[in-house]
């Protein structure tokens, strides 16, 4: 954790055994999540540093992890060609979404938390949080697609790719 005014380092979380790949904060600011390469995710304290959960689910790499606009749910994107949603602070995987046949690079929820975007080897997929089914899959990048968001509107998906371009998506 580090301080932004001055560039100090406040604290290390440490208890992943391998690479960390993505984190992210919660909306209230409270709470981290981290994805490693040690097929984990786990929510942290902050300030206090410490470890409250481990989630285990995911059968390889976690590169994604995201929190609802209300900080009650997770996503997880992984090189097992999954995405799951945690409940927090529990840390129970609520549902296991299927359908990339390539590893997830990104993952974002939408502004109103109803959709997740997700990326994958050269598609992104749209899917409904409360089904847990694939509402779309969107075409055309050649390339990884290495990050998705949602525009704060929620009404456009704007994508990034190793083909060297961004992509906006109504």
């Amino acid at each position: 954790l580090w301080s932004v005014s001055d560039g100090e380092c406040l604290k290390t979380l440490q208890g992943h055994s391998a690479y960390v790949m993505s984190v992210a904060f919660s909306p209230d600011g409270r709470t981290v999540v981290s994805g490693s390469d040690d097929e984990t995710l786990k929510l942290w304290s902050i300030p206090g540093g410490v470890c409250l959960k481990t989630l285990q689910g995911h059968i390889d790499c976690v590169s994604s992890v995201a929190f609802s606009p209300d900080g009650r749910t997770v996503v997880s994107g992984s090189y097992d060609e999954t995405l799951k949603l945690w409940s927090v602070p529990g840390g129970v995987c609520l549902k296991t979404l299927q359908g990339h046949s390539a590893w997830v690079f990104s993952a974002a929820f939408s502004p109103n938390g109803r959709t997740v975007v997700s990326g994958s080897v050269d598609t992104l997929k749209l899917w409904s949080v409360s089904s847990g089914e694939c509402l779309k899959t969107l075409q055309g990048h050649s390339m990884y697609v290495n990050s998705v968001v949602f525009s704060p509107d929620g009404k456009t998906v704007v994508s990034g790719s190793n083909d060297n371009t961004l992509k906006l998506w109504s």
